[in-house]
């Protein structure tokens, strides 16, 4: 008998509590999700990959300090089980310090968008199109035909040029003709020339520019807009096209003189 009354006792003891903390846990567990659906519905206007990560780590936390709560409830000790939770916390947090800049780097970058996807720019010496952004890396593709992934704590801390931004792109050529070429008929041919790319902006138009006088020579800079993505094949282009009006307007180009040394006169001058 004195078992039985023990056993009561300890049920009417400990099962209210337990019976309590069950259900705390299955309701909270079941708010939990639905706070989280809420706020991953909320952030429509975040990246799909980002609202995935940032409600997915809310609700980790909100469940851990659910049982935690619940735990104590029941009568766990919890502190030790919290200071554990910190320690094993912090380091996680130093093993994982790389992965966290570029955490906290993709948000930045998805939050103030320096580029979008699409966008061509260039970042830690790489220049391609952005083909994804992620949660901790961006990923281009290059002229080359390379696929180069960035860590986006380097990109969002660095130097980023976007080209597409101003939704065209200069694309510019230097070349060398003698001195004496007449300026303004080069620009009476070259111009049309280079506009008769479809691919080349009519606002602003192409230009040709001095930019720099030499002995002999003057440095020109040939100028066309276009659009970012057509800038490589524009430029090349382009050089052909000045290589061929070269060639078929007879323009000069600057004569290069070599100075011979002739070493057997000076030291029979310096002999006599």
């Amino acid at each position: 008998m004195e078992y039985v009354e023990e056993l009561k006792v300890l049920m009417f003891t400990y099962l209210p509590p337990f019976i309590l903390a069950l259900f705390v846990l299955i309701v909270g567990w079941w708010i939990i999700g639905r706070i989280s659906k809420l706020i991953f519905s909320k952030l429509g206007r975040i990246d799909l990959s980002l609202r995935a990560f940032l409600t997915s780590m809310l609700e980790i936390i909100l469940k851990v300090l659910l049982v935690i709560s619940v735990a104590g409830m029941v009568g766990i000790q919890t502190t030790s089980f919290i200071a554990l939770i910190g320690a094993a916390g912090l380091a996680v947090g130093l093993a994982l310090q790389g992965t966290l800049a570029n955490f906290a780097g993709g948000v930045l970058i998805i939050i103030f968008k320096p580029y979008r996807v699409g966008d061509l720019i260039e970042a830690q010496g790489k220049t391609g199109q952005v083909k994804t952004i992620q949660i901790f890396n961006t990923i281009l593709a290059t002229g080359k035909g390379e696929t180069v992934i960035l860590p986006n704590g380097a990109v969002s801390n660095g130097i980023i040029v976007n080209y597409t931004t101003e939704g065209s792109s200069l694309v510019e050529v230097q070349v060398e003709l003698d001195s004496e070429t007449d300026l303004k008929r080069v620009r009476s041919i070259a111009i049309p020339l280079i506009g008769e790319d479809k691919r080349v902006y009519d606002s602003p138009p192409p230009s040709v520019d001095l930019l720099a006088l030499k002995p002999g020579a003057m440095v020109l800079a040939f100028r066309a807009r276009t659009s970012p993505a057509s800038g490589s094949e524009v430029y090349g282009a382009m050089i052909e096209k000045i290589k061929t009006m070269i060639s078929n307007y007879n323009l000069p180009t600057p004569v290069r003189r070599v100075n011979v040394h002739n070493s057997f006169e000076d030291d029979f001058q310096r002999d006599l």
